[in-house]
């Protein structure tokens, strides 16, 4: 990575990476806020507006903002999460202008029409009932409802039928004023691009964005606890989470090598114990995810409810054994494994983008990949077992989906 950082005089970041034998660009802006910053009452609204946005900006509607990108054979799209909300394109390179230009009408000159404000809620609405029809992504809300209780991070980043319904066109309009505030955005660029006309573009689509303070995002602790939800369910789907680290913590390497070596793989431990030798379990898998102030290190699985208890209870106990003699082969592997997986995402536009982007929000800085290879390489396999012991000494956080009583701890 030969990436270049700059600030503009108002605080937006500006990041770019020239990728010399590409053909294309990807572009984004990359907003440090999320559904945790939402209140109560409004749940959903972060990612309500990420789609509202998309209706009509800059003097074209929807079908003119596809076409502007599509006319041009690229792609523009958006995210939104707990803790950050992208919006992203990809073009060729001579017109990656275009696409931060259609970006920044998103976020600085959408219409935000009331009418289209309560159709795009029923769009939502759709969106919500598929994720509760989908166990295998509804145990996720359930986990973090388990994880941090009350506090903000708990709630689903969709939000509920409530507090979809109950936003409206001036809530919307204050979440851009409020939120997207110059200290919490990051333009990152990244393929055949030009770094003077990229910061030129970045200073005559935001260079004026106003200054000031925003809303702090709430602090979250992981607490630990119970969420059984009792639909019905061909399978029972269990996760059950830990306490992680911070994004910026020096040890989160460790944890995430220990996770991989756990159950990131088709040679892991979870994997091997639960689905191979035991056919327990067809979907098993270890993770981990930091946020600026906490994290979690997490297990999900299916099984049959017949079997629900004899899996948790295996998967607690390799986990258990894992953090006590997991070996150097095992933690070679689980480094082979994410090295190789960082690399072959910092070979395309849109992984660099997106890297240097967390990059900034994380450190403050850009990251490069030997200094991201030179922290994975530097856990031992001593650390890697202290990073699994030190979850497994915290709170524990269990969810289910399906008719099991088989979560206890």
């Amino acid at each position: 990575m030969t990436a270049e950082l700059t600030r503009l005089s108002n605080g937006v970041t500006v990041a770019i990476d020239r990728m010399a034998d590409a053909q294309s660009a990807s572009i984004g802006l990359y907003a440090a806020v999320g559904s945790r910053s939402e209140p109560e009452r409004l749940g959903g609204l972060a990612h309500l507006v990420e789609h509202m946005v998309f209706k009509g900006a800059g003097g074209r509607d929807a079908r003119g903002i596809a076409e502007a990108i599509e006319d041009v054979g690229g792609s523009l799209n958006a995210w939104t999460a707990r803790d950050q909300t992208v919006f992203h394109a990809r073009t060729l390179a001579p017109d990656v202008g275009l696409a931060l230009e259609l970006i920044a009408s998103l976020v600085r000159d959408p219409r935000l029409d009331a009418d289209e404000l309560e159709r795009e809620k029923l769009v939502i609405l759709s969106e919500l009932g598929e994720c509760l029809d989908a166990p295998d992504d509804l145990i996720h809300d359930r986990l973090f409802e388990a994880a941090f209780g009350a506090q903000p991070i708990a709630r689903p980043v969709l939000g509920v039928e409530k507090t979809i319904r109950a936003a409206k066109r001036e809530d919307c309009v204050a979440w851009l004023a409020d939120q997207y505030r110059p200290d919490r955005l990051v333009i990152a660029a990244a393929g055949k691009v030009d770094p003077g006309h990229i910061l030129h573009l970045a200073e005559a689509l935001f260079g004026d964005l106003s200054g000031g303070e925003a809303p702090p995002i709430p602090s979250a602790t992981f607490e630990g606890g119970m969420r059984r939800d009792r639909r019905a369910s061909e399978q029972t789907h269990l996760a059950f989470a830990l306490p992680g680290l911070p994004a910026s913590d020096e040890r989160s390497p460790a944890l995430s090598l220990f996770a991989q070596a756990v159950g990131g793989g088709m040679s892991s431990r979870l994997f091997q114990d639960l689905r191979e030798d035991r056919g327990l379990a067809y979907s098993i898998y270890a993770w981990t995810q930091g946020f600026a102030d906490t994290g979690l290190f997490a297990v999900n699985l299916s099984t049959d409810k017949t079997r629900a208890g004899e899996a948790i209870a295996l998967a607690n106990d390799t986990i258990a054994r894992a953090a006590e003699n997991l070996s150097e082969a095992e933690l070679k592997r689980a480094r082979a494994q994410v090295e190789a997986g960082l690399l072959m995402a910092l070979e395309t536009p849109q992984g660099r983008a997106d890297s240097m982007a967390r990059s900034i929000e994380i450190f403050g800085r850009i990251m490069t990949a030997d200094e991201m290879l030179a922290e994975l390489r530097g856990v031992d396999v001593n650390a890697a077992r202290a990073a699994g012991q030190a979850a497994l000494a915290g709170p524990r956080a269990d969810a289910s989906i399906g008719e099991s009583r088989a979560i206890a701890a």
